[in-house]
């Protein structure tokens, strides 16, 4: 089983967002944490788009970095340009990876504006997700596509 840390500046947003989809995607063979530099509590946005795309994170909690500064992880993924900068080091050989996400947190307007740049955000973070778990911890994508081709249009 591979563990894997997600880490945001405040962990309400961004981290949360990909933790729900590495553990959708990643299933029983991935461990799936996410923590931020600060924790400013879960944003009720991110919660109601990724009940939107079927994923609750509602029981998710913000945490900081500290609670898990002496775990060793085989990734660790920071989402924002904040985290990779001021991100502790952990014990361990684990793979860094950095994806940096705009925070749907800054938008402004109304419930339905802000609603759209979190849907934006979420469906960035779902493709980032799905394309690393494929990759690092089980193939989402079977490596032979023929069968997905019409007989006619194969070369």
């Amino acid at each position: 089983m591979k563990k894997v840390l997600v880490i945001c500046t405040g962990n309400s947003c961004r981290s949360q967002m990909a933790e729900g989809w590495i553990r959708y995607y990643g299933g029983d063979e991935v461990e799936v944490v996410s923590a931020g530099i600060e924790a400013h509590g879960l944003n009720p946005f991110a919660v109601r788009v990724m009940m939107d795309a079927v994923i609750d994170i509602s029981h998710h909690v913000s945490k900081t970095t500290e609670e898990f500064i002496d775990k060793k992880f085989d990734y660790i993924i920071t989402v924002c340009d904040d985290a990779r900068e001021n991100c502790p080091h952990f014990p361990g050989k684990a793979e860094r990876i950095h994806r940096s996400f705009p925070d749907p947190a800054k938008a402004e307007g109304t419930d339905e504006e802000k609603l759209k740049v979190f849907v934006k955000v979420r469906d960035l973070i779902e493709d980032f997700c799905f394309d690393f778990v494929n990759e690092n911890i089980r193939p989402l994508i079977p490596g032979d596509l023929s069968e997905f081709i019409p007989p006619d249009n194969r070369s």
